[in-house]
């Protein structure tokens, strides 16, 4: 009996400590590469918008040559906006993440300032390849949102398992794990799709 005592007051406390010490071996890595592949698909979805914003550009110049200032500065936007891109390992850093935010607010507000600037054009209003642009650009914005809603859960799911019991343990010893950094709106109204009717 008093060999099994021992047993029990050496190797338990062991086990339980290389037990505790193995929570976060799987789930932490599990989790972040779970928001990194969230963070690609945000980063897929503003690049389709930046895609479409050339094709919708070249249409509105064909049609709209006094609006030569709103185009360009939607040109400009959108090169500023591809020119600045995030890695999976800079998603714990939040000024490089406020950085690529404050490109793409600009770029949504230059696409908002070219797409209200159509009213003055009745031709490009029925124009088909305009219309069937501005319909892919208003399901990117979407797209975008549901992909900004979904790192964002992906983010906050990382960030409590490495800050809570037991996984913190293996985050903080064997991973060195960092929180991440979600996509905040950086302008009012920015997280939700423009709502542009050109019905009337």
């Amino acid at each position: 009996m008093t060999l099994l005592r021992r047993f029990s007051t050496v190797l338990l406390p062991m086990f339980g400590a290389l037990a505790l010490s193995a929570c976060g071996i799987n789930s932490v890595p599990t989790a972040e590469e779970e928001a990194k592949a969230k963070w690609a698909d945000v980063q897929a979805q503003y690049q389709r918008r930046a895609n479409l914003t050339g094709n919708l550009v070249a249409t509105v110049k064909a049609a709209g040559k006094q609006e030569q200032a709103t185009l360009t500065a939607v040109v400009e936007a959108r090169a500023k906006a591809t020119s600045v891109q995030i890695n999976a390992e800079d998603l714990s850093d939040p000024a490089k993440v406020a950085q690529f935010q404050a490109a793409q607010a600009q770029l949504s507000q230059g696409l908002g300032r070219l797409l209200a600037t159509v009213e003055a054009y009745p031709d490009l209003k029925t124009n088909e390849n305009f219309l069937q642009l501005q319909s892919q650009l208003e399901g990117t914005e979407n797209r975008i949102a549901v992909a900004i809603r979904d790192y964002n859960g992906a983010v906050q799911a990382y960030n409590t398992r490495i800050r809570t019991f037991p996984d913190a343990i293996g985050a903080k010893l064997i991973h060195g794990a960092k929180p991440m950094t979600p996509f905040q709106a950086t302008t009012p109204g920015a997280e939700e799709a423009p709502k542009v009717d050109f019905g009337n």
